[in-house]
């Protein structure tokens, strides 16, 4: 059988809960495809998998091979497949876990065709970023003009797509971010940015009508204050929100789900310059595990993406 290398997580744990080991190579059931992965998105839910944070949301069964999303070559097409044929050029999010591999098994319906001149580190920093923002925006109901919106992380691959979804919709955008990425925030259309280490957004903002949480833990917390009386928190950080949302306040626990047709139409869109994507590093994959933990310890402006051919 031939064996491809992979990132897997043997336990819960830290750093060293993941390791690059060598597999069985997948194969491509109904209504799927086998994809050679070219390079394949760096993401928080990474190490909240890896030290067991939402094993309650998402149960694995150990080992298994983490990452979310990719970029890459359809290399074997399973029966029931039309849409693609050997040697397209896809990208999307797996729906589950399993794109750290060389080979990747992933339903054909999640998959979008890469736009012709996009590079896969540039379309793997897409599909879970660019959909879960612009789901989680539409998450409590229909945006519109003149609505104040707060979000958190802002400066991260989820939130700088939010800024600019939001932006569009006409919402007036407030965010928490470091000084250091003010420019960038406020360039993708933010209206106000408040340091979130040197200042309080709860004494700078009010009356808002949704916050957007990609942050969670002491900063969720604290966002009810903020809140207009019919406002409501969308949280991608903590599915605790069900549980710690006060009485009378609305709080949403947001999983994104697979749309390849808005992922197809987001990646002409960062082609065309209508919206931007910014991939802050590539690493190579020997260097995935220490990406996943810098991604747990540092703030992250933009994407992390890991090219399997460096």
């Amino acid at each position: 059988m031939k064996k491809i290398r992979a990132l897997q997580l043997m336990q819960y744990g830290g750093p060293d809960a993941a390791r690059i080991s060598l597999i069985e190579a997948p194969v491509a059931g109904a209504g799927q495809v086998v994809v050679r992965v070219h390079a394949a998105g760096v993401n928080g839910l990474d190490w909240k998998v890896r030290e067991g944070y939402v094993r309650d949301a998402f149960p694995l069964a150990l080992p298994t091979v983490l990452g979310i999303e990719l970029a890459g070559v359809v290399e074997q097409v399973g029966p029931g497949v039309t849409r693609f044929t050997k040697g397209d050029r896809v990208m999307g999010p797996l729906g589950g876990l399993g794109a750290y591999a060389e080979l990747a098994a992933v339903d054909a319906a999640n998959l979008a065709p890469m736009p012709a001149s996009m590079s896969f580190t540039d379309a793997a920093a897409l599909p879970v970023a660019a959909v879960s923002a612009w789901q989680s925006l539409h998450f409590a109901g229909p945006v519109h003009a003149g609505q104040r919106i707060l979000i958190h992380g802002a400066a991260g691959g989820l939130g700088g797509f939010a800024v600019q979804f939001a932006r569009r919709a006409g919402a007036k955008v407030f965010t928490t971010a470091l000084t250091r990425d003010f420019d960038y925030v406020l360039g993708l259309g933010a209206d106000h940015a408040i340091d979130y280490q040197t200042g309080q957004f709860e004494a700078v903002v009010s009356n808002i009508d949704l916050v957007l949480d990609y942050v969670g833990a002491d900063t969720l917390a604290r966002s009810w204050q903020v809140l207009s009386a019919n406002g409501a928190i969308v949280s991608t950080a903590s599915p605790a929100i069900l549980q710690s949302t006060p009485a009378g306040s609305r709080g949403l626990w947001f999983m994104s789900k697979p749309d390849a047709e808005r992922l197809q139409e987001i990646a002409v869109d960062v082609t065309h310059g209508r919206l931007q994507s910014r991939v802050d590093a590539v690493v190579p994959f020997d260097d995935l595990p220490a990406a996943i933990e810098r991604n747990r310890t540092r703030p992250q402006l933009g994407k992390t993406v890991v090219a399997f051919s460096l």
